[in-house]
C-alpha cells in the first residue's frame, strides 16, 4: 500500500512534450472519455437498431459537445469562483487561456452542472433545429455520457483535483504529507461506472422517452452527495451554512435529485394516463 499512498511523487502528470506544449494525462483521460462516449453513442443506436443515422448523431455529438463546454465554464464562474463580479463584467475573461504576461496557462475551472445546463440547452436548440425528439435523443446521451464520465473523473484524479477530505483508509493517498480519500476515483465508480449500468441494464425496460434521460439526472445526483461526504469542499466556498458537512456540490445535486425527482413522476403519471 506504501506505493499506491505515495501515488504522486512517483507520478508525472506531464505525458509528454509535443513542440514545447506539455500534454497532461489528465487532458488524454478527457479525450479518450469524449471519444469512448461517441463511439458507444454510435454502437448503441446500431446495437439496439434506434432510428437515427450516424451523419445525424454526429451532429448532435457536436452540439451538445459545444453546450457542455461552453455550460461547465460558465456554471463553475456562477456557482464556484469567487470572482463572479469581475467575469460578469469582463466576459472576454472566461474563456482567456493567457495569463497577464502572456504565458499560456489554460483554461480552469469547470462546473458539471453547469455543464449538465450547457448539455440541455443545445440539446433543446438542436432539437428544435433537425426537428428530433429530445427525449429521444437525450436517452440515447446520457448512457454514452455515463460511460465517458468514468475516464473525466480518473483525469481529475491524475491531475490531483478534487482531492479528498482527511481518512486513515489504508488505501487513502497522501497529498502534501496528508492522508486523504482518493475522491475523485469515488466519483468515478459511483457516478460513472454504477449510473452505466444500471441506465444499459434498464434501456430495453424504458416506458417512455425521457425516462432514461431523467433517471440518469436523479442517479447521478444520488452519487454526487454521497461522493461528496468523502471530498474536501471547494477551498473557495469550504462548508455552507456554518456547517461542517454542506457543500455546494451537495446543495446542487440535492435541487437537482428532487426537481429530477418530481419531473420523473409527473412524466410518467402523464404517459400512464394517455
Amino acid at each position: 500500500m506504501n506505493y499506491w499512498q505515495n501515488i504522486y511523487s512517483h507520478f508525472d502528470p506531464i505525458a509528454f512534450n509535443l513542440w514545447g506544449i506539455s500534454v497532461h494525462w489528465y487532458g488524454i483521460m478527457y479525450a479518450t472519455g469524449l471519444l469512448v462516449a461517441i463511439y458507444f453513442a454510435h454502437w448503441l443506436i446500431k446495437k439496439d437498431k434506434l432510428d437515427i443515422s450516424s451523419t445525424i448523431l454526429d451532429s448532435y455529438i457536436l452540439w451538445i459537445e459545444i453546450g457542455i463546454i461552453l455550460g461547465a465554464r460558465l456554471g463553475y464562474v456562477l456557482f464556484y469562483d469567487t470572482h463572479t463580479y469581475f467575469y460578469i463584467t469582463h466576459p472576454w475573461y472566461i474563456f482567456n487561456p493567457f495569463a497577464s504576461d502572456g504565458t499560456f496557462i489554460g483554461i480552469s475551472g469547470m462546473s458539471y452542472h453547469g455543464a449538465a445546463l450547457g448539455f440541455i440547452t443545445a440539446s433543446i436548440l438542436w432539437c428544435r433545429k433537425y426537428k428530433k425528439s429530445f427525449w429521444f435523443m437525450t436517452d440515447i446521451a446520457v448512457i454514452a455520457v455515463s460511460i465517458g464520465y468514468i475516464f473525466g473523473r480518473i483525469g481529475n484524479f491524475i491531475n490531483k483535483e478534487l482531492i479528498g477530505r482527511v481518512t486513515d483508509v489504508s488505501w487513502g493517498i497522501y497529498i502534501n504529507g496528508t492522508l486523504r480519500h482518493p475522491s475523485a476515483l469515488y466519483e468515478s465508480f459511483l457516478e460513472g461506472f454504477i449510473v452505466f449500468i444500471i441506465l444499459f441494464s434498464f434501456r430495453k425496460k424504458k416506458q417512455f422517452n425521457g425516462q432514461l434521460a431523467i433517471l440518469y439526472m436523479i442517479l447521478y445526483s444520488i452519487m454526487r452527495v454521497i461522493s461528496e461526504v468523502f471530498r474536501q469542499p471547494d477551498i473557495q466556498l469550504g462548508f455552507l451554512g456554518g456547517t461542517s458537512w454542506l457543500t455546494m456540490g451537495m446543495l446542487i445535486s440535492g435541487i437537482f435529485a428532487i426537481s429530477c425527482t418530481i419531473l420523473y413522476m409527473i412524466v410518467k403519471y402523464i404517459i400512464i394516463k394517455k
